[in-house]
């Protein structure tokens, strides 16, 4: 997959002209790959290229109130190759670029930087300064310039819209298979084994302590039942997400305890998918108590994953 970054007036556009999706894409949630497929209804010979930020235009637009992401950009990376997309023109979203009138947006990325014939957008895109371009502006420039716009309807599920922000809703509550649904699979939080404070060991209950990306959306605090990807294998497991209240925690930590694999695990890089939530984080009165209820969630974990290989 060719990257493009920088200055467009140095990017080498594709030979044979490119299709173009745009937009955040943060998650590469359903609605996304809908207008991801868009550049399948052009013609075959253009190359199948994606136009994304590299910062959430949010975090220049609203400092205050950017919004966590649902994916790295090198997990957006990894979703776009399965697209089948050829191309990822990466773009930092700064204040040159607030400013940008739509003409400039188009005739420097779209048009002199990735010789596009063919623009794919979501319904209610914008760009442009103080967001005055609309898709009516950019299929009228589109037909000053040379290219096609398609205009991609909103996707939705048991009538409601998916859209990242519903997507971080459901996480926020707690509620994994709501926003699975409408990624189209399992959310997933990745990060490096780090040193933890080695309790869960000496309790006979190891688990790997993993630091992930700040800028990542954090589910509700809880216990949830989750799959491990470690050297590209996956295991059933169980992950607490919290600040462990019975050892009187301040700091927010991922925990993964996975069923039936005991080894050391430090500086592994780690994906954990969220499959199910089993319960709330809480206080408990005692050691013994705590693995009591740790013992109670790895079977429930162990149901969980029973049924879906039933």
């Amino acid at each position: 997959m060719i990257v493009y970054r920088g200055d467009p007036s140095d990017w080498e556009p594709p030979p044979r002209g490119a299709a173009v999706a745009i937009g955040v894409f943060d998650g590469v949630h359903l609605g996304h790959r809908r207008v991801l497929d868009a550049l399948d209804n052009c013609d075959p010979h253009l190359a199948r290229t994606v136009m994304t930020f590299g910062t959430h235009p949010a975090a220049i637009l609203a400092p205050d109130g950017a919004p966590r992401r649902l994916s790295t950009l090198a997990h957006r990376f990894e979703r776009f190759r399965e697209a089948g997309i050829e191309c990822v023109a990466v773009l930092d979203f700064d204040e040159e670029m607030r400013d940008m009138v739509s003409e400039a947006f188009v005739d420097r990325y779209l048009v002199g930087g990735l010789d596009a014939r063919f623009v794919a957008v979501g319904e209610g895109f914008r760009f442009g300064r103080d967001a005055s371009g609309t898709t009516d502006t950019l299929a009228e420039l589109g037909a000053a310039r040379g290219f096609d716009v398609e205009v991609v309807p909103i996707e939705s599920l048991n009538g409601s819209e998916i859209r990242s922000t519903s997507i971080r809703e459901h996480l926020e509550a707690g509620d994994v298979t709501g926003a699975a649904a409408m990624l189209g699979r399992a959310y997933e939080m990745e990060g490096i084994v780090v040193p933890g404070d080695g309790r869960g060991r000496r309790f006979g209950v190891p688990t790997a302590n993993i630091s992930f990306p700040a800028v990542l959306t954090v589910p509700l605090p809880g216990v949830y039942a989750v799959t491990a990807i470690i050297d590209g294998a996956a295991y059933p497991a169980v992950a607490n997400l919290g600040t462990r209240p019975t050892f009187d925690g301040t700091d927010q930590v991922l925990e993964v305890h996975v069923l039936d694999l005991d080894r050391d695990l430090y500086g592994k890089h780690v994906r954990v998918l969220f499959v199910e939530r089993i319960r709330d984080e809480r206080r408990f009165a005692s050691v013994d108590d705590l693995l009591a209820q740790i013992r109670s969630d790895i079977a429930t974990a162990t149901a969980v994953f029973g049924k879906r290989t039933s």
